[in-house]
């Protein structure tokens, strides 16, 4: 009997680590979590939504009207890989 609960947890206990080493991502992140991913400031990744350099949307957080640069899961991956779009001229 010992043997058969020991072998289900050893079970359970591989479940569990495979849920958490898989990559959990959400769909829509601040420019603050953005700068730590990419290891950038803060500052840095703010400018590059009001440059357009990376593809990012105003939202409304919290109550008021305040807006903040939301960046796509998306957008993230294509940064990772492809670095940031060109500088637009015409600013």
């Amino acid at each position: 009997m010992t043997e058969l609960v020991l072998q289900r947890l050893e079970r359970i206990e591989q479940q569990l680590e495979q849920l958490l080493s898989a990559k959990v991502h959400q769909e829509w992140y601040d420019t603050k979590t953005v700068a730590e991913i990419l290891g950038k400031s803060h500052y840095c990744v703010r400018e590059w939504c009001r440059n357009r350099r990376c593809r990012a949307q105003k939202r409304a957080v919290g109550r008021g009207s305040a807006k903040e640069w939301m960046i796509s899961h998306e957008e993230l991956q294509r940064i990772k890989s492809e670095g940031l779009l060109p500088l637009s001229r015409g600013f």
